[in-house]
């Protein structure tokens, strides 16, 4: 890969996001379906939506670039839910493995909220506004997914993980 211009990385990085993006779609249903707690449950599910809703974002921006928003699969994004998916597999203390699950998706959070900082950013510099406004729009609801699961795991989940049987 050769990257010339602000331009072609920012396009890099918004196809990386849209496999990040895609995969998530088909990986959310699979982990909501994984755990056990209700509000993680209803915030996996919620998330989901909103996740197709960043999608949408990412076809206009490209869309607006006359751009296709194909691109290489997000190697990132596909470690971290192939590490979400092992949880979800795990035997053991559903409340345990719940936590792991937070753990998990809050990685998840974490990269994206990375990324969607960045190209931010790199629109901001590019005279975008119109993206700017729709990637901090992203980058917000990605903070807030961050913060509805700290507040899960924080409430109820590692609560009741620090009471599984074989607890320390």
């Amino acid at each position: 890969m050769k990257m010339e211009s602000l331009k072609e990385l920012y396009l890099e990085q918004l196809r990386d996001l849209y496999s990040a993006e895609t995969q998530l779609v088909d990986a959310l249903p699979k982990m909501a379906e994984g755990a056990h707690d209700p509000s993680l449950k209803s915030g996996l599910n919620d998330h989901l939506s909103q996740t197709r809703e960043h999608l949408t974002r990412l076809k206009r921006i490209f869309s607006k670039l006359g751009e296709d928003p194909e691109g290489e699969t997000c190697q990132g994004m596909k470690g971290l839910l192939k590490e979400g998916q092992e949880m979800v597999k795990a035997k053991g203390d559903p409340d345990v493995i719940d936590a792991g699950i937070i753990a998990c998706a809050q990685r998840v959070e974490h990269y994206e909220i990375a990324a969607y900082g960045t190209v931010s950013a790199y629109a901001q510099t590019l005279g975008d506004g119109e993206a700017v406004i729709a990637l901090q729009k992203t980058l917000k609801e990605e903070k807030a997914a961050d913060e509805k699961l700290t507040y899960i795991a924080a409430t109820q989940v590692n609560v009741h993980a620090a009471h599984a049987t074989s607890a320390v």
